[in-house]
């Protein structure tokens, strides 16, 4: 699933730059040269991140009501700041700014930290469907074999042969699909039902182990 865009400036040396980079983060592009027409796309599609040019006429009101309300709390906003520094003064500090003429190691720097951002979003609530062999002990218990249905940031959904039962942690392992990576973390039961399917949430989970999982989360989510 390819993350969107749009850039709001008249500056095409430095669109051109952006597209390149944006490009490289597998995040498409829209170009607007005047507000109005940015605002009237809004208004009709979503988009995940918003790059306005302070050098346009009017870009101060705009960035103004995109973090009042006009687009989502969660997409980030990033200001070019630019030459014109009576409009830059009167645009407020933004989810993420550089200045013009574009560095590209700051760009690269600003808009992968803005491209995590959007993801951390997206994957909070995102569930990647499997039918993967996953093991699970409760306690003193014997070893219950499963299967996993589904994998999120929080936990996974299982189904077991019976109905599973745990008062204390269990310990969940499986083998991250497409890869050499064995993922083992201790959870607690969050639902379970009469047929044997459940909803097991992360408690503790080795650092390495979890950013491993993450990055596996971005990929399948990108890509699917």
């Amino acid at each position: 699933m390819t993350l969107s865009s749009m850039v709001v400036s008249r500056d095409w040396q430095e669109i051109s730059v952006l597209e390149c980079i944006l490009g490289g983060l597998h995040i498409g592009v829209d170009v607007e040269a005047h507000p109005d027409r940015a605002r009237e796309k809004l208004s009709k599609s979503k988009i995940d991140a918003m790059i306005v040019d302070c050098d346009l006429d009017g870009a101060a009101d705009f960035v103004r009501e995109l973090q009042n309300g006009l687009i989502n709390k969660s997409v980030p906003v990033v200001v070019l700041r630019g030459s014109r520094d009576h409009n830059s003064r009167k645009i407020q500090p933004a989810s993420f700014e550089f200045q013009k003429p574009i560095s590209v190691e700051q760009a690269v720097h600003t808009l992968s930290a803005a491209r995590n951002m959007i993801l951390d979003g997206r994957l909070r609530y995102h569930r990647q469907a499997l039918d993967v062999p996953v093991s699970l002990s409760c306690g003193s218990h014997k070893r219950v074999t499963a299967n996993l249905l589904n994998l999120s940031q929080g936990g996974v959904g299982v189904r077991a042969h019976r109905t599973l039962a745990a008062a204390g942690p269990v310990n969940v392992s499986f083998a991250l699909p497409g890869t050499k990576l064995s993922i083992k973390f201790q959870g607690e039961l969050a639902w379970t039902d009469n047929q044997g399917n459940a909803g097991i949430r992360f408690l503790e989970m080795d650092c390495e182990m979890k950013r491993n999982l993450q990055l596996w989360l971005e990929q399948q989510y990108l890509t699917d």
